[in-house]
């Protein structure tokens, strides 16, 4: 029975392992999420699956308590077997379903907020087949595709911006992608009109992260206005220079 303890311990270890390695991005694969928005959906898709495993758990042990219950008891073959199963489900749902990267066609559809964030899930598996300098400017984008997502939050969806945003971020930034991965890998780094393949890609890059930056700033105008009016309403109410109520100062 020793024995019967020492391999359920060791079992349910290796599941608890499984499931930390999977919610850290599996076993091979551990890539940080580049913003906000695409680590938002690795969280909902993680707990999708505790909820399964969760749920596939309970129906195992319940069973096993039923079947203990009608039988006087399942015995040691029977403990084995609810170990193992749960063993088992335990390494399917810490594995299965795998989270969906969003297939091209799919990225400019429905709320452009939602957009932003399928965007992000999209740019971190094209991630490693660029360059490192556009690699980079792709993972600096993620904090920007997080604040411009902000910006759009109950943004009218027929505002000129948020049409500017689905094609800037829904259509040019993968269609250019796109059309880099499609060139062969020894002809990247070969010079055409003045620049190569891998340049041009790091350069457009650049240039939509600029663009990205400016219409995020240009939708933040409303709040930065409202706030510095607010601080110079206070700074003339309570600021120094202000006037003291007469009822403060008739109690002094």
């Amino acid at each position: 029975m020793n024995d019967l303890t020492r391999d359920s311990d060791r079992i349910l270890s290796e599941s608890k392992a499984l499931v930390r390695d999977n919610r850290e991005g599996g076993r091979h694969r551990r890539a940080p999420s580049i913003g906000q928005g695409s680590a938002k959906a690795k969280r909902d898709h993680l707990m999708q699956k505790v909820r399964n495993l969760l749920i596939a758990v309970a129906v195992i042990w319940v069973g096993a308590g039923i079947a203990g219950a009608i039988f006087s008891g399942i015995g040691f073959w029977g403990v084995m077997a609810v170990v193992v199963a749960t063993a088992i489900a335990t390494a399917i749902f810490s594995s299965y379903p795998k989270i969906k990267t969003p297939k091209r066609a799919d990225i400019n559809k429905g709320n452009v907020q939602q957009m932003v964030g399928r965007t992000e899930l999209w740019l971190e598996a094209q991630r490693p087949a660029l360059p490192p300098p556009a690699a980079q400017i792709v993972g600096d984008m993620g904090v920007q595709l997080d604040a411009l997502g902000l910006q759009l939050e109950g943004l009218d969806q027929d505002h000129p911006k948020a049409r500017e945003v689905r094609s800037l971020v829904g259509e040019q930034l993968p269609q250019m992608i796109d059309s880099y991965q499609r060139i062969p890998a020894h002809l990247r780094k070969e010079e055409r009109a003045g620049a190569t393949p891998d340049q041009q890609l790091t350069d457009s890059l650049g240039k939509i992260s600029g663009e990205i930056d400016s219409i995020t700033r240009q939708l933040a105008e409303g709040s930065l206005d409202d706030l510095a009016i607010k601080h110079r309403y206070l700074d003339y109410k309570f600021g120094e220079g202000a006037q003291t109520s007469p009822q403060l100062e008739h109690k002094n």
